[in-house]
């Protein structure tokens, strides 16, 4: 069970990776859902859990708000893909929908022209499509290459326990097209419930291994 620890800097790396994190999502700006750190944020994280072993995803996200990005945003996205892609990190988080509420296909293809050889992670903004959409959206993100998609199974005001039999449905409907990384409020006190109802190999959050920087 791959634990991935949602970080908005690095001081708790170090903490996160001795209490079992397999790989890190780094983040700024946690409480507007996240955007992109720092270069010195970014190279000091991906320098330090290379030499643990251990993987680093950044989300690339230039403002909080929507998901629905303009030409100048989208421009932005890109260089800090490259710049990321440039400091080795192993991948990047991303996500881009239109006005309409499905996938904005003509940014994430161009996003994803950029992250070649990234591993790739659709973010969060995939529980903002309607639930009618979100099968054809799997589907379309795995056969453009993205690895998995990071999902709540349920609007963000709800629990992630009552939200239980989505998230279900969507690890089987996408079972041999891509991961369902589950997300947004598990922890290291619910996550046996979690492995006991759910085909889990990955696991995602902020206190996915403790509450971090407690002592």
């Amino acid at each position: 069970m791959l634990k991935e620890v949602c970080v908005e800097n690095f001081t708790v790396v170090p903490e996160a990776i001795r209490r079992g994190a397999g790989r890190i999502e780094l983040c700024d700006n946690l409480a507007v859902g996240g955007t992109t750190v720092s270069h010195g944020v970014a190279l000091k994280t991906i320098h330090y859990c290379h030499n643990k072993n251990s993987k680093v995803m950044a989300i690339v996200r230039p403002r909080g708000g929507n998901f629905v990005y303009n030409e100048a945003e989208i421009e932005m996205m890109q260089t800090d893909i490259a710049h990321l892609k440039q400091l080795g990190a192993d991948g990047v988080v991303i996500g881009c929908l239109t006005e309409t509420g499905w996938i904005d296909e003509e940014a994430m293809i161009s996003l994803l022209r950029v992250a070649q050889g990234l591993d790739i992670t659709f973010h969060m903004a995939f529980d903002h499509l309607k639930p009618e959409y979100q099968n054809p959206a799997i589907t379309w993100l795995a056969n453009h290459g993205v690895k998995r998609i990071l999902t709540h199974g349920g609007p963000s005001g709800t629990s992630i326990i009552e939200n239980l039999p989505r998230l279900k449905e969507l690890i089987q409907f996408a079972s041999n097209k891509l991961i369902i990384l589950p997300g947004g409020g598990i922890t290291a006190d619910n996550l046996e419930l979690l492995v006991r109802e759910l085909p889990l190999t990955e696991v995602h959050g902020t206190k996915i291994v403790g509450e971090l920087g407690i002592k």
